[in-house]
C-alpha cells in the first residue's frame, strides 16, 4: 500500500556506472498537516540473498574472506572483510539466488534452505532488501573449491571456522558485517549451535 502522505515530484539519475544512484525530490505531509519538499539521494543496486552454512556435529560454520572497497576507504586497512555468502538476486527468486550463490562462492551444493528473516541493511541511502538464510552442510556436499566467478572479479577465500571462534570474532573486531553478525547471533539466539 502507497503512503498516502508521500508524493514524488522528481527523480535524476546521478550515476549509473555500477548500479543506480537517483536524486529523488518528494513531498511529504507532516502530522500537522502541512507539506516538507525534500531531496534525498538513494543507491538502489539490486535485492539480495545471504547465508550462513552451519555443521551441527563439528560446531563449525561457513564464511568467506573477500577485498571490499568501501570499507578500505573508510579505514579498513587490507580492505579484507569476513562475511557469510551472499549475492544479488539478478531476477532470481531469493532461494534459487542463495543456492547458486553459495555453490559459486564456497562450493557446497545444498538443496534445502531456510529462510528466517528480511532486512534492509542501510535503509537511509539503499534500497536493498537482504533475504536472510541458513541451512546445514556436511562435507559430502562439497563439490568445488568455491571462490567466486573470474568474470565477475570475484576472489573470495572461504573459511570453515568453530562456531565459537567466529562469535569470538565479532568480540575482537575481526568480523564488522552486519548480515554475518546478524546470522551468527541467530545461530545462538536459536539455540542452533
Amino acid at each position: 500500500m502507497q503512503n498516502p502522505n508521500v508524493s514524488i515530484l522528481s527523480t535524476e539519475i546521478l550515476s549509473d556506472n555500477w548500479y543506480t544512484l537517483n536524486k529523488v525530490t518528494y513531498n511529504i505531509t507532516k502530522k500537522d498537516g502541512t507539506t516538507d519538499t525534500q531531496s534525498r539521494e538513494a543507491y538502489d543496486r539490486g535485492n539480495g540473498a545471504v547465508i550462513l552454512l552451519y555443521n551441527k556435529i563439528s560446531q563449525t560454520v561457513i564464511l568467506t574472506r573477500q577485498f571490499r572497497l568501501p570499507t578500505y576507504i573508510n579505514g579498513n586497512a587490507s580492505g579484507m572483510l569476513i562475511e557469510a555468502c551472499a549475492g544479488l538476486l539478478d531476477n532470481d527468486n531469493p532461494e534459487e539466488c542463495i543456492k547458486r550463490e553459495t555453490e559459486e562462492e564456497t562450493g557446497y551444493k545444498i538443496s534445502r534452505v531456510e529462510k528466517i528473516f528480511e532486512s534492509y541493511m542501510s535503509p537511509g541511502s539503499v534500497t536493498e532488501i537482504l533475504y536472510f538464510f541458513i541451512a546445514e552442510y556436511s562435507q559430502e556436499m562439497k563439490i568445488a573449491d568455491g571462490g567466486g566467478l573470474e568474470e565477475e572479479g570475484e576472489h573470495i577465500e572461504v573459511l570453515e571456522l568453530p562456531f565459537e571462534d567466529a562469535l569470538a570474532m565479532i568480540d575482537s573486531g575481526e568480523i564488522k558485517d552486519a548480515k554475518t553478525i546478524m546470522l551468527l547471533q541467530h545461530l545462538r539466539i536459536k539455540n542452533i549451535l
